[in-house]
């Protein structure tokens, strides 16, 4: 095992890799283990890991994976570098992702295989083929890095799925990795401090039990001072379900915080009738709600259940008894969710979906002055993100969408009620992203151009307030060209050269001030493609020569510098592409058929790897459509029916424009206008105007009649967009 010692080779004592889907894990992983205190008895043991430091800090992870126009940055890359150890966050949305994959290759590259650890929170490891889907594990971790290379072995693994190690003995077996440990030794050291800590705990909680019970002896007894003595023992009974709840569950002991929990609500039960009053009430829907809560982390979803069936009753009279009361329609609310996320643990998506709709309407009944109080609005905005999840999941992408949507405009209100929180704003990118995916699935040009549009004015207004703030500029730049993109794809393709030019000149700027920045540069080869695409839809054929050789350029050194770095690899194919259709342009087929080959002979074994990736399936079909126009007979037909098929066999999403204006391409050059007509009408009624693709049907004498109406609404969408700038 290496020696390592991350005071001293090592900035970082770990890097968290983890997919986007998978962060409230990853943030949960990086907290534990940042705060952990090595037991005292156990600091200064020197093991293989070299010497036990008193704490773990720092960890390093990075806020969210990257957007598919990014590698994974200079800042990563450091990282990954100053990093003693690498833990991955595995679920199958972690076994599909492609960064986290790189990262776990990039680290294994440094030599250090043997000091990748695993925390496994959803899917299976070493699924069957039949359960391809519930694979847990990235075939990075095991999969030879190259020919020379055996494969690495598959490295320790924590489980804190339902029924395996738990919270607590999870993070227990990554901290004893880390540090080099055996387990049971370090489980004993921990033992012990925790008993020495619970000793006391312990004692005060059974004196606390003792007074409360004395004092409702008391409280009968003389009943002068009922009502001063019941008022002390619902003041101990909240301590009991506040401070002393926080303080054991900081311990991770669950099963004294759940004692305790049962007697205050078996000191509630042992109440008369008629001296339970609603404050009462409030703490015993309290106690079960947080009863819940703890039978919830502790995976026992039933007895949850229970619980909080339990409280709802008490909550939903409450709330009743007092309509006006914000906080008891929150408590209620809070009930009905925690009801749907039981139900969603356990995969009942339509009872799930009732609890979060039901929760959503006790907040509105209240009327729209109580929905302005942040309180009210952050839980609206949270369930609305809920319910559309649950509608995402069962296919039914445009009710998905109306909740994501209300999630965005609650959002904004939110940040323009106070300062904005950090979970605020995660919300409301969460929102943009949402609806962003949503409308490229649907094919909903207008939608896409809507959202990107207001991402673009909030990305340039926290530019201007912070304009020292390079990483807020990358920011705006990249926001500011895939709107242009999406515009030019509406045919508006004046505006997104100049959308491109100022995102461009960003990127510019920021590669003069520090030419070594790999996303920067990464930026600068993408965004000049991108401008020399345009250029040359619109019969420019001049200046793309530089813009296309500065690309490649660039794009090539990054590609060099890590081949295995799929994201560089993708855009240096993708700027091939262009400069073929370039070359091919200005009479240059030899050396524009060259590009073709070599973009698509470096994209095709990255689709086999990840043949479900939309932006790698687009490449690899425009590629195949750029050499089919550069060849002849059987070979190029070969290529085009490569692309239906691919394409035609994608499930999800399949109203994507980008996937039905690239059929269409394939179906003219085959001669098929009759197959290809339907799918031109769905484009053009779609907004859908891309330059070269009307060109095809035009010569393909394929015309539809004009769309005033859809023009009418994108001038309006783009009207509100400069009216949100001029403010």
């Amino acid at each position: 095992m290496n020696q390592v010692s991350p005071t001293g080779d090592f900035r970082y004592r770990a890097f968290i890799s983890y997919s986007h889907r998978d962060r409230r894990w990853a943030k949960w992983l990086h907290r534990a283990l940042e705060t952990y205190r090595v037991p005292a008895r156990l600091v200064g043991l020197v093991t293989a890991a070299g010497p036990v430091p008193r704490r773990l800090a720092p960890i390093f992870r990075d806020r969210e994976e990257l957007a598919s126009s990014s590698d994974l940055g200079g800042k990563v890359d450091l990282a990954l570098a100053q990093s003693a150890n690498l833990i991955v966050v595995c679920s199958p949305a972690a076994a599909a992702s492609r960064w986290v994959g790189a990262e776990v290759r990039a680290f294994r590259r440094l030599g250090r295989g043997d000091r990748i650890f695993c925390l496994i929170v959803a899917g299976e490891p070493n699924a069957p083929a039949a359960q391809h889907g519930e694979e847990c594990l990235s075939a990075a971790l095991c999969d030879p890095l190259d020919e020379a290379d055996a494969g690495g072995r598959e490295p320790v693994a924590a489980d804190v799925r339902p029924g395996k190690d738990g919270r607590q003995s999870a993070k227990l077996k990554l901290v004893a990795g880390l540090l080099g440990l055996e387990l049971d030794q370090l489980r004993r050291r921990e033992l012990q401090r925790r008993n020495r800590r619970l000793a006391a705990i312990a004692a005060l909680s059974t004196l606390i039990m003792l007074v409360t019970t004395l004092l409702a002896i008391d409280a009968v007894i003389a009943r002068r001072a009922a009502e001063r003595r019941q008022k002390q023992a619902e003041a101990l009974i909240g301590f009991m379900l506040g401070d002393l709840n926080d303080k054991l569950a900081q311990v991770q002991r669950l099963d004294i915080l759940e004692a305790v929990d049962d007697k205050a609500m078996a000191y509630f039960q042992s109440l008369p009738a008629t001296d339970v009053t609603d404050d009462v009430l409030e703490q015993r829907a309290k106690a079960l709600e947080k009863i819940g809560s703890v039978r919830l982390d502790q995976g026992r979803l039933a007895a949850a259940t229970s619980a909080y069936l339990a409280a709802e009753p008490l909550a939903r009279a409450l709330a009743h008894a007092a309509p006006a009361d914000v906080e008891r329609q929150i408590a209620y609310a809070r009930v009905q969710a925690f009801l749907g996320m039981s139900d969603w643990y356990q995969g009942h998506l339509e009872a799930a979906g009732r609890y979060f709709a039901a929760a959503q309407a006790t907040l509105e009944r209240m009327g729209a002055p109580a929905r302005t109080d942040p309180r009210v609005l952050f839980e609206l905005s949270t369930l609305d993100n809920d319910i559309g999840h649950v509608l995402e999941a069962r296919g039914r992408l445009d009710d998905a969408a109306t909740h994501y949507q209300r999630m965005l405009e609650r959002c904004r209100l939110l940040a323009a009620h106070a300062s904005p929180r950090s979970e605020w704003l995660e919300h409301l990118g969460e929102a943009h992203n949402n609806l962003g995916k949503l409308a490229l699935m649907r094919g909903d040009l207008l939608t896409a151009i809507g959202e990107y549009s207001a991402d673009d004015a909030i990305e340039t207004q926290l530019s201007q307030a912070h304009p020292q703030d390079n990483d807020q500029r990358k920011n705006m730049a990249r926001v500011r060209a895939i709107l242009a993109r999406t515009l030019a794809l509406a045919g508006r393709a004046e505006q997104a050269d100049r959308e491109t030019g100022e995102a461009l000149a960003v990127i510019e700027e920021l590669h003069r001030f520090d030419p070594t920045l790999t996303d920067v540069r990464e930026s600068l080869g993408l965004y000049s493609t991108q401008l020399a695409r345009l250029r040359r839809a619109q019969g420019d054929i001049r200046s793309p020569r530089a813009l296309l050789a500065r690309a490649v350029q660039t794009l090539e050194e990054l590609a060099r510098h890590d081949p295995s770095n799929t994201a560089w690899q993708q855009d240096l194919a993708e700027a091939r592409i262009e400069r073929a259709a370039w070359r091919q342009a200005t009479g240059q087929e030899a050396p524009a058929r060259a590009d073709a080959q070599a973009a698509l002979a470096g994209l095709t074994p990255m689709l086999a790897d990840q043949p479900d990736e939309r932006s790698l399936l687009l490449s690899t079909a425009r590629a195949r459509l750029q050499l089919a126009d550069l060849q002849a007979g059987k070979d190029a037909q070969a290529l085009r029916l490569a692309v239906l098929k691919d394409l035609r066999a994608v499930d999800s999403g399949a109203g994507d424009v980008r996937l039905l204006a690239a059929q269409v391409d394939a179906l003219l050059a085959l001669g098929r206008p009759d197959e290809a007509r339907p799918l031109a009408r769905r484009l053009w009624t779609s907004g859908y105007r891309e330059p070269a693709l009307v060109r095809r049907l035009a010569r393909a004498h394929i015309a539809f009649p004009p769309n005033p109406a859809f023009e009418q609404r994108l001038q309006d969408v783009l009207d509100r967009r400069a009216l949100a700038f001029a403010r």
